[in-house]
């Protein structure tokens, strides 16, 4: 499990990033980049990391699932994602 203080921060990060979401785009279309410099940094889509649903996890992350690697194998072993199952040759 992830520091609470990273999972609030991410949370932070995620509701900067839709508050500023169209001031963004109209500065960017306008070619704004002083504008654009005085959001704050943490508005920016780029900064935002990708987390595990469950854990927080933010290393090992699977994009299709929102999981991370470790809970993704966990919940396939109990067959609790439809149709992934372990592969056997």
């Amino acid at each position: 499990m992830a520091k609470k203080s990273q999972l609030a921060r991410a949370d932070k990060r995620a509701k900067l990033v839709t508050k500023y979401a169209e001031k963004r785009a109209a500065l960017k279309a306008a070619g704004d980049v002083a504008g654009l410099q005085k959001l704050p940094k943490n508005s920016s889509p780029v900064r935002i990391k990708n987390r595990c649903a469950i854990t927080g996890r933010s290393r090992g992350y699977m994009r299709a699932f929102g999981l991370s690697r470790i809970q993704f194998r966990e919940l396939v072993l109990e067959g609790k994602i439809p149709g992934v199952k372990k592969a056997s040759w």
